[in-house]
């Protein structure tokens, strides 16, 4: 008697380069060849990439508006036994890209799953920042409203890596110099790309440049760690009682103190409020 196995299909996720199209490890064009379908945010975009390297595959398309009921054909597809290459536009699936909600969804059927290693925006703009490494945290996109994107950045306590629209680039780092002036800081600008610019100072260097520049292209911004203490820095929060004691206003007082030592002025006015209720 003869017995035959189930076929066994599995998701792999392929990083894909973030410009230039050699930016691609042996093992993901492997495994895009081998794929029985390939789930893509852009077919045409992928395409490009396929033909650039004599791969034909079937393509079909997993983005925002589509990837749940994407995710559970191509999971009935895994278990039936196919294997399903995951790629994004650029660099890794699911970091500021879709892909969660199949990933998820895999797991929880218990099929197998490969992650590959490749390109990633975020690492390569870490590295090319000359911001310390130790202590990171990437928060995709940087909130729209400036509330919102004001208390991210300075109570960040570790390098912060963020996208950024070049639309709104010169609008975050006057904020970004408003808050500290001396914040270190770099603008990775079109990485790997013919026009790669990476360019690094205080935050209010290239505030200034960005406002007389307009930036093109994909931005990845580094941003160093917020000054300890911020708010709590008791010497600072001295002046600007005493500054209060000699009349002068407590929005005021914080802002003057704020420039001197470093500390921002909203964490200092916000901690001089906190210590009065």
């Amino acid at each position: 008697m003869t017995t035959t196995e189930a076929p066994v299909g599995r998701l792999v996720i392929c990083p894909t380069p973030i410009g230039n199209l050699e930016d691609v490890t042996l093992r993901v064009l492997e495994a895009l060849r081998d794929a029985d379908v390939v789930a893509c945010e852009d077919t045409r975009h992928t395409r490009v990439l396929l033909d650039r390297h004599g791969i034909s595959a079937r393509l079909v398309s997993l983005h925002e508006h589509n990837e749940r009921e994407r995710a559970s054909e191509l999971v009935a597809r895994i278990r039936d036994g196919a294997l399903v290459a995951l790629v994004s536009d650029a660099g890794t699936p699911l970091v500021s890209d879709p892909g969660f909600a199949l990933v998820r969804e895999s797991i929880a059927a218990g099929v197998a799953l490969e992650v590959l290693p490749g390109p990633s925006a975020a690492l390569t703009a870490l590295v090319a920042s000359g911001l310390p490494p130790e202590r990171w945290r990437f928060v995709g996109f940087l909130p729209r409203k400036g509330g919102e994107r004001e208390r991210l950045l300075e109570r960040a306590e570790e390098t912060l890596v963020a996208f950024e629209s070049p639309r709104r680039l010169a609008a975050t780092l006057a904020q970004l110099a408003a808050l500290d002036p001396e914040r270190p800081l770099a603008v990775c600008r079109e990485l790997t790309k013919i026009h790669e610019e990476v360019r690094r100072g205080s935050a209010a260097e290239l505030a200034e440049h960005y406002r007389e520049n307009a930036a093109r292209g994909e931005v990845v911004i580094v941003v160093g760690a917020a000054a300890r203490g911020g708010g709590i820095r008791p010497e600072a929060l001295s002046a600007v009682r005493e500054l209060i004691d000699a009349g002068v206003r407590a929005r005021t007082a914080a802002a003057v103190v704020g420039k001197l030592s470093g500390v921002s002025a909203n964490e200092l006015y916000r901690e001089l409020t906190a210590s009065k209720r």
